[in-house]
């Protein structure tokens, strides 16, 4: 009998124990997915997309608030200024992103290597332990408050970093084929609820420190007990976000491993007893079964060869057109959108100056509109986008999805910018919610579902990873490069003169993310295993065995009719 894999059923339903007494490798596997892919959905499934969303609540609420962040931190340390320097600003938020590449690309490959098991929960320790930190940190005089926060910051975005390819993964590999797409996509869909949630925190805190905060009618002269008042602010402001990631932290670290990496990967490459090695133990994640258990299946199963995943063989199978052209669609893709979904922040005051929730004679009315504002916006575009992805991503499909709306977004990001001077405040608005609208039922939403589902398993962490980073490397291109265009050329009274050409600047990268879409898949109602056949994977199956994929088989049949010739 083999044996079994730990991890009990908290989260995920452990399908592999489920037929650990058949001896056949290939027949097991077959078995278990079978019963993974064919279930109907029900409380596992729902309990299974609240743990994995939680960690994007969580996510989101860290990376969102950071902008009412540096509004703070400018209040308390920058008495008779009352704001950050631009140079300050800009590297506390493009430090969120710098580190949350680092955890995308180092967490993705490290799942592939060592398990999805022995990774989950570890990038949601350090979110808890660095956001805590954040809460807790103070000047002095040899110590910069903004670097403390830049360097904490780093370390929870390599944590939120960890988080985009664990959850994506694991929901998917655990996923029914049916509802995939929505289960992922509910997922990703905390999102949005992590942006209200920052917003709603705020305006209680806003709201019970309200006397101490109408002393002071700006930024600039909020000191004594308003710049108090405003410290305990933005300390309990990030300090809240270890709250939901602490309640599902015991879900993630009991979780088994899934299937798919316990069949594909977490096995003896060199011999032919997967089946006794399938569960994951040790440093480097196989198990060690005895001696009988081992020659019984060695005796009892095939013959699988399959490599384990590395950098070399990593490049060696990207190296292929076939293969590499997938993942340039992905990544390319992701960073196309994130240019233009972190710089759109850049025009929210705007916005919020169009709804009436900009400014206020006290600082009390200023942060109380500010937060409410924020509530607004996400309410009347972010949310309802993420939710009708939900619902259409398994009937319309992921490709459609995105390449309508990187279309949408591209004509409304043109009339955006080439009639910005004669669009009023309320039209600016409307095109806002529009913008949002479609970002998230479409690209933002399907960027972070196809890298979860076309890939090989013994490749598909790691190329989530780096579709991911690809992503938040367009996020600083657009805080770090983007950014300072709006104000080239300022004057006394237009602040943002060039903002009109930095929406034509998106509407560019929205045209281009056009024909990167038309590189990826459509994974719509398609088994894992069935998408991974379409790989040029050389002489070597999904399970190992020497069977042809459905992409090499084509390119044999092609060199059949040449050598015919």
């Amino acid at each position: 009998m083999v044996q079994k894999t730990s991890g009990g059923n908290n989260a995920f339903h452990n399908f592999h124990n489920d037929f650990a007494h058949i001896q056949d490798p290939n027949e097991r596997r077959r078995l278990a997915l079978a019963e993974i892919d064919k279930a109907p959905f029900g409380w596992y499934h729902v309990r299974a997309c609240v743990v994995a969303g939680v960690g994007f609540f969580t996510d989101s609420y860290d990376i969102f608030c950071v902008s009412l962040l540096t509004i703070m931190l400018g209040v308390v340390y920058k008495p008779g200024v009352g704001k950050l320097s631009t140079a300050q600003d800009t590297a506390i938020k493009v430090a969120t992103s710098a580190g949350t590449v680092i955890g995308q690309v180092g967490f993705g490959a490290l799942a592939d290597v060592v398990g999805r098991k022995r990774m989950y929960g570890l990038e949601l320790i350090l979110i808890i332990v660095a956001t805590l930190a954040q809460a807790l940190t103070g000047t002095g005089p040899g110590v910069s408050i903004v670097g403390l926060i830049i360097f904490w910051r780093v370390l929870m975005g390599i944590g939120i970093g960890g988080d985009y390819p664990l959850s994506s993964i694991i929901t998917s590999e655990f996923a029914t084929t049916k509802w995939r797409g929505a289960m992922m996509g509910a997922v990703f869909a905390m999102q949005g609820f992590g942006q209200l949630g920052g917003a709603l925190v705020m305006l209680v805190l806003t709201a019970g420190f309200k006397e101490s905060l109408l002393t002071a009618d700006k930024y600039a002269h909020c000191t004594g007990t308003c710049g108090l008042a405003v410290d305990k602010m933005w300390r309990a402001l990030i300090g809240v976000g270890i709250v939901p990631a602490t309640i599902a932290l015991y879900y993630r670290l009991t979780i088994p491993e899934t299937p798919r990496y316990t069949f594909d990967v977490a096995r003896d490459v060199e011999k032919a007893n997967e089946d006794v090695k399938a569960y994951i133990s040790g440093a480097k994640g196989e198990g060690h079964p005895d001696e009988i258990t081992q020659a019984a299946a060695r005796r009892a199963s095939v013959s699988l060869e399959v490599p384990k995943a590395s950098w070399t063989d990593f490049f060696r199978f990207y190296g292929k057109w076939r293969n590499g052209k997938i993942l340039f669609g992905t990544a390319m893709s992701w960073l196309l959108l994130d240019v233009a979904f972190y710089g759109l922040g850049l025009n929210s005051s705007t916005v919020l100056t169009a709804i009436g929730y900009a400014g206020g004679h006290t600082v009390y009315n200023q942060l109380y509109n500010l937060a409410a504002g924020n509530c607004i916006l996400v309410c009347a575009g972010a949310i309802p986008g993420y939710w009708l992805a939900v619902a259409t991503l398994d009937s319309v499909g992921r490709k459609p999805l995105q390449l309508i709306g990187f279309v949408l977004l591209t004509i409304i990001f043109i009339v955006w910018g080439f009639a910005f001077n004669q669009l009023g405040n309320h039209g600016k608005l409307a095109l806002y919610v529009l913008v949002q609208l479609f970002f998230n039922w479409g690209p933002n939403t399907t960027t972070f579902i196809v890298p979860g589902e076309c890939f090989p398993t013994r490749y598909r962490s790691t190329s989530h990873g780096i579709s991911a980073g690809s992503g938040k490397i367009g996020s600083i291109i657009a805080q770090a490069a983007i950014a300072p265009l709006r104000t080239r050329g300022a004057t006394k009274g237009n602040d943002n003169p060039w903002l009109n050409h930095v929406m034509q600047i998106y509407s560019a990268f929205m045209f281009a993310g056009i024909f990167t879409t038309l590189m990826i898949p459509e994974t719509k109602r398609r088994t894992l295993e069935d998408l991974a056949q379409d790989w040029d994977m050389g002489n070597e199956s999904i399970t190992g065995a020497p069977m042809t994929s459905k992409a090499l088989e084509g390119h044999n049949s092609e060199e059949a009719v040449t050598e015919t010739k």
